[in-house]
């Protein structure tokens, strides 16, 4: 569509007029991304992507780390536990309880082997 407008001295002028396909609302925004827009966006995308990677694999040995650390101090635990045994067998009253129990007796005693001693718990 072609309207004129009165110009200088006279002329008129040619006005184009466009045909809006959708009509537009009045307080529509329109977002427009320049490319610096799109290249910081891409850029910050790209970033992310680089960096997935490493963090994961801190964060997965990080608690690879604290399960071994877990694991270290029920060592020592135990570590400490057997150091005491080993102490406690070499006095005689743990020596003498260890032999008993693997049914060693001293020489001139004679071995009774009693049997249902928890089933006469029980009962008595």
């Amino acid at each position: 569509m072609v309207d004129s407008v009165a110009g200088e001295a006279g002329t008129e002028l040619p006005v184009f007029r466009t045909r809006c396909l959708a009509p537009v609302a009045e307080h529509s925004v329109v977002i427009r991304l320049r490319p610096t827009r799109l290249l910081a966006i891409g850029a910050a995308v790209l970033v992310a992507f680089l960096y997935w990677k490493p963090t994961h694999s801190y964060e997965s040995t990080k608690q690879r780390l604290q399960a071994r650390h877990a694991e270290v101090a029920e060592l020592k635990a135990e570590r400490a536990k057997l150091q005491h045994r080993i102490e406690l067998a070499g006095t005689s009253t743990e020596l003498i309880r260890q032999a008993r129990h693997l049914g060693l007796v001293k020489p001139g005693e004679r071995l009774f082997i009693v049997r249902g001693i928890n089933t006469w718990r029980k009962n008595h």
